[in-house]
C-alpha cells in the first residue's frame, strides 16, 4: 500500500472500535445466557455470531455512518484484482505448509474447536462460522480497517507485520498461549496481509483465509459426518 493512499479514518477510529468492542462482550453475554442451547458448542458459536455481528455494526458506524462513505468499498471489498484462482489455491497450500511447519515445531495438539463439535448441528455451525463468517469479519477488521492506517504510517511491510500481531493474539482464546500455535497464526496473518497489499483487495485475503480454514475443517467434516 502506497503511503500516499491515506485512509479517511485514523487512530482515533481504531481506538473507538476497541472501546466499543469491550462492552460488546457483556452485551453478547446478556443476549446468549437466557437462551437454552442443546449443546455447549452451539452456545459458544451463537455467542461468536452475536459478537461478530456487533463488531460489523461498529465498523459500519465508524466507516459509513461517521464519514458518509461506502462501507464495503472503503474497506477494500472489491473484485477488481487479478489472481482470484491463485488466491483460491493459496489458502489450502498455506494450510498444508504451515501444518508441516507446526509438526516440525512440535506444536502441542489443540482440541478446543473439536470439543465444540458434539453432533451434526454443532458441526455445521462451527463449519459455517469458521470457514465463511469468521474470515470475512476478521479480514474486514484487520486487513480492511487496521492495515490501511498502519501501512500509511509505517509502510506496507511493517504494516503487514503490525497487523498480524493482534490477529494472532485474537486466537489466544482458541489456542491459549502456546507460542508455536500463535506463531503459525501470525505467519498466516502475514500472508493474508501480503495478499491484501499486493492486490488492494480485502476479498483476496478473505479467499485465502477461507481456503486456509476450509482445508482443516474439511477433515473435521469428513470425520464427524457419517
Amino acid at each position: 500500500m502506497n503511503r500516499s493512499e491515506s485512509p479517511f479514518w485514523g487512530y482515533e477510529d481504531l481506538a473507538l472500535f476497541v472501546g466499543a468492542m469491550l462492552p460488546s462482550f457483556a452485551i453478547t453475554r446478556l443476549i446468549i445466557l437466557p437462551i437454552r442451547f442443546p449443546t455447549t458448542g452451539e452456545q459458544v458459536i451463537a455467542a461468536q455470531f452475536v459478537l461478530y455481528a456487533l463488531a460489523l455494526a461498529i465498523l459500519y458506524v465508524l466507516v459509513a455512518a461517521r464519514y458518509g462513505r461506502p462501507f464495503w468499498r472503503s474497506l477494500g471489498w472489491t473484485f477488481r484484482f487479478s489472481g482470484i484462482l491463485s488466491c483460491a489455491v493459496a489458502g489450502p497450500a498455506l494450510a498444508i505448509a504451515l501444518s508441516i511447519f507446526a509438526f516440525t515445531l512440535r506444536t502441542p495438539p489443540d482440541n478446543t474447536i473439536q470439543k465444540l463439535i458434539t453432533d451434526r448441528a454443532s458441526l455445521m455451525l462451527v463449519l459455517v462460522f469458521t470457514v465463511f463468517i469468521g474470515p470475512v469479519l476478521e479480514e474486514l477488521v484487520f486487513r480492511g480497517f487496521l492495515f490501511p492506517v498502519l501501512a500509511h504510517s509505517f509502510g506496507s511491510a511493517l504494516g503487514i507485520v503490525l497487523t498480524a500481531i493482534p490477529f494472532a493474539l485474537l486466537h489466544v482464546g482458541t489456542y491459549g498461549w502456546t507460542w508455536q500455535a500463535l506463531l503459525i497464526v501470525f505467519i498466516a496473518g502475514l500472508v493474508f496481509g501480503y495478499a491484501r497489499d499486493r492486490t488492494g483487495s480485502t476479498i483476496a485475503s478473505t479467499i485465502i483465509h477461507m481456503g486456509y480454514n476450509g482445508l482443516y475443517f474439511g477433515f473435521l467434516f469428513a470425520k464427524y459426518w457419517r
